[in-house]
């Protein structure tokens, strides 16, 4: 397995936002972490990431212990965030945004040949090379986001409600973009409140209420659980 969450828990301050969560990631996969806001997925993925540490459990990532490494650490490793809300660095240029994400990278050649796969998944990107981020269309700058995470080749790609504020044709590229970006060999762990569009392209998924794991199963089988259906598919 690629990641093993086990037993994690994280407080803030008095607060548990997160309740002895276990749950893993294979090689290969879309993994799909759905539930309301406030149930604690952002929570998890800022703690994968190491911007948050846990008060108890521990996180593996590829053989290695990364519970108590630092953010750039495991950036190096190959497990790289899209955050919420996109966050790409207004008053910089595309390509200053993208030469951000290969930070880690030291080859130029490396770095050439990622912004030219990045092109090809992206070509608009391309066209606004020069343009400041923050002038590009919200979908455009999910784009930017996802191609700048992608420069410094992750092993996995942790999505942070990627179609969040984007307008519904804008969303149905994003989630055909996840799923050419897995095919071509990244692993995915996506958090996302379109718990249908979510559950569709995941392989498989698990459902967060108020901090602690209550479901899990195939993309496929949750889609059809009544239980998903009443609290995230109006059905």
């Amino acid at each position: 397995m690629l990641l093993d969450v086990k037993n994690l828990s994280v407080h803030y301050g008095m607060i548990q936002a997160v309740k002895d969560v276990s749950f893993y990631v294979d090689p290969g996969e879309i993994v799909s972490l759905i539930g309301a806001n406030g149930a604690g997925k952002t929570t998890i993925l800022h703690t994968i990431s190491g911007l948050i540490r846990p008060s108890a459990g521990e996180i593996d990532f590829n053989g290695d212990n990364i519970t108590k490494d630092s953010p750039q650490k495991i950036v190096e490793k190959g497990l790289v965030q899209v955050p919420e809300g996109r966050h790409v660095f207004p008053g910089m240029s595309v390509k200053e945004n993208l030469e951000m994400g290969a930070f880690v990278q030291k080859d130029k050649e490396t770095i050439k040949k990622n912004r030219k796969m990045v092109f090809e998944r992206f070509p608009i990107l391309k066209e606004r090379l020069n343009q400041d981020a923050a002038t590009l269309s919200g979908g455009e700058q999910q784009m930017l986001a996802m191609g700048r995470a992608l420069m410094a080749q992750p092993k996995l790609l942790l999505l942070d409600e990627p179609s969040m504020g984007l307008a519904p044709i804008f969303i149905q590229e994003i989630f055909n973009i996840i799923q050419e970006i897995q095919r071509q060999g990244t692993t995915v762990l996506l958090i996302e409140q379109n718990a249908k569009m979510a559950l569709s392209i995941a392989d498989r998924g698990y459902v967060l209420e108020t901090g602690r794991i209550i479901l899990s199963g195939t993309g496929k089988e949750l889609l059809a659980s009544d239980a998903v259906q009443k609290a995230y598919l109006g059905g």
